[in-house]
């Protein structure tokens, strides 16, 4: 049976770049590749930046699709992000990811970091694997 620490060790170390899907103000597809992925507090969360237009539409309409995939197997993640201002959460995410510090800081106003919510996750292989589906 998956769980949500299955989807997280797929994104963190099996494929460490996805793709996020959002919606525009025009309503169009928007995709663009992510690479940030923690698990805190027993939530997934991502990480951008306030400035950026992905964060703009992620709160004009929360619901998003992660599409991860690494030969013949891929996870879809199908929720809602929800953003978390908090200082902890965000330390957690750049501590995880030192790299990110150049550009950005727990304490800076642009720094977000947005947890999964309402979410499930479906596992699928053309490698003959079982396929699987974890909601949270």
């Amino acid at each position: 049976m998956a769980t949500i620490e299955d989807v997280y060790e797929f994104l963190k170390h099996t494929a460490p770049t996805y793709m996020l899907a959002t919606v525009d103000k025009k309503g169009n597809p928007k995709v663009r590749p992510f690479g940030t992925a923690d698990l805190f507090e027993g939530r997934l969360y991502i990480q951008t930046g306030k400035k950026k237009e992905v964060y703009k539409q992620i709160v004009a309409h929360p619901e998003v699709e992660v599409c991860a995939w690494k030969g013949a197997d891929w996870w879809r993640i199908q929720g809602e992000l929800v953003p978390d201002e908090r200082i902890v959460a965000k330390k957690h995410m750049l501590d995880a990811y030192p790299g990110l510090r150049k550009m950005y800081d727990e304490n800076d106003d642009n720094t977000i970091v947005l947890c999964f919510k309402h979410a499930t996750a479906t596992f699928t292989s053309l490698a003959g694997k079982p396929s699987e589906t974890v909601s949270w």
